[in-house]
């Protein structure tokens, strides 16, 4: 079973025909959308401030979402991919983004929509990362912008494939 505990009588919300893996934590503050889903050792830890995420967000295998106590709060858009073992933490990320496997995005960033942070990126504090455009690298810098290609083709498609994936083990676990 999940880890889903309420933080000073504050219980996770979450949305309708969402999956969460038996073995993911999520606390506190936390207002999740419609057809999200939370994998395997995903920690969203909404115990020092809130957490609001959009409809078909997928936080991946061992991600963190976590803010920084009275001072920053997470809030992440409509079908957003945080990546394998990402922390994303007191930022704003808008929607149609890609967090990319071992990312960071720290405080007060804001990552713009249509928007993909590079595998292993470090998003500073602070920084705005322009709509429709790839940033990549310790820190991170814009590389290019993003075609329309890439939308469809990384962001879209992944999303996707989650929210596809867990129907998968919604299947297995009502036994159809």
């Amino acid at each position: 079973m999940p880890v889903i505990l309420p933080v000073k009588g504050i219980l996770p919300e979450m949305g309708n025909d969402c999956f969460v893996a038996p073995n993911a934590t999520i606390v506190g503050d936390v207002i999740m959308g419609d057809q999200c889903s939370v994998w395997f050792n995903a920690v969203i830890r909404g115990d020092v401030n809130s957490i609001r995420m959009g409809n078909k967000v997928n936080v991946q295998d061992g991600a963190v979402i976590h803010c920084t106590y009275e001072k920053t709060k997470a809030i992440i858009g409509n079908n957003v991919s945080i990546g394998h073992n990402a922390i994303v933490h007191g930022c704003t990320v808008e929607d149609n983004v890609l967090i990319g496997m071992g990312a960071i995005v720290m405080d007060n960033a804001h990552i713009g929509s249509n928007s993909i942070i590079a595998a292993g990126a470090v998003v500073l504090e602070n920084t705005k990362v322009e709509p429709g455009s790839i940033y990549a690298g310790v820190p991170a810098k814009k590389v290019k912008d993003i075609s329309q290609s890439l939308i469809s083709g990384e962001i879209d498609r992944i999303a996707n494939n989650y929210l596809m994936y867990s129907g998968w083990f919604k299947d297995d676990a009502t036994g159809k």
